[in-house]
């Protein structure tokens, strides 16, 4: 099976900046496969990158290389790096954008991308995607080793992402994202609501409203009701069926949330 290269950007779907890319890799390893994770991240919104990269690619093969390029800082002295988390490598600024991802996995291995007789011989000041990530993505698919990258780092940026506290029969938690649906989902996860989920009385409250009781699944309410359950992130959302919970509540990330019973 051949190597497995992904793209993760703020780029947008119909942008030459992806083709572009694609096109380097391609140029020194034909055989590649290229996956785009997403190029609808937020313009320079990396905490959405952060959490579409921790969402997606723990799911990928063993080995896969995924490139993250949300980069507001392209051009200045923020390092590029490649860290090995779990069993998956990425290539990225050093921004924050894997912090998610360390945070829940400590990574093996961090190096800072300074060997430059790896990248395109002329590296343009505002699209280090292309003429760095792409280019060192590749030569890892062919087999390059990491240490050859540059010298090892011992930490990366880390954005602040809170935990939930749990006080006895209640846990207060945040919106950590939203996705495309409305739907807000939560730092709270199964394991910190334990049988909780199972308990009627049940209550989470968000934005001034209140449910009573986990759903399992989105048609055990009404459309147009707004409802809770565990989604297959493992992860407590809020989400009104066939509508908006974000558009109903008015309610964005970082938006606090009670559960009680």
């Amino acid at each position: 099976m051949s190597a497995i290269i992904t793209l993760t950007t703020d780029f947008g779907s119909g942008s030459p900046y992806v083709a572009a890319m694609k096109g380097v890799m391609l140029g020194i390893h034909p055989a590649v496969r290229l996956v785009d994770i997403s190029h609808e991240v937020g313009p320079q919104d990396v905490r959405h990158g952060a959490v579409v990269l921790a969402e997606a690619t723990p799911w990928f093969p063993a080995g896969a290389i995924h490139v993250g390029v949300i980069d507001p800082g392209v051009g200045t002295a923020r390092k590029l790096i490649y860290a090995r988390i779990g069993d998956q490598q990425y290539l990225a600024p050093d921004n924050g954008l894997l912090s998610l991802l360390a945070q829940r996995h400590k990574p093996a291995r961090i190096v800072e991308l300074a060997n430059a007789e790896i990248w395109l011989p002329e590296v343009s000041r505002t699209f280090h995607g292309r003429d760095i990530l792409a280019p060192v993505a590749a030569q890892l698919s062919l087999g390059l080793e990491s240490e050859r990258l540059g010298p090892a780092l011992h930490e990366l940026l880390m954005l602040d992402w809170p935990e939930p506290r749990r006080s006895g029969n209640r846990v207060d938690g945040t919106v950590r994202w939203i996705d495309r649906f409305g739907n807000l989902i939560t730092n709270i996860g199964a394991a910190q609501l334990g049988d909780a989920e199972k308990m009627p009385a049940v209550r989470i409250q968000c934005a001034g409203r209140e449910i009573a009781g986990l759903a399992q699944v989105y048609s055990e309410r009404k459309p147009g009701e707004l409802t809770a359950l565990i989604g297959s992130s493992g992860y407590l959302e809020i989400a009104v069926v066939n509508g908006s919970a974000a558009g109903m509540l008015k309610a964005g990330v970082g938006a606090p949330i009670v559960v009680e019973w």
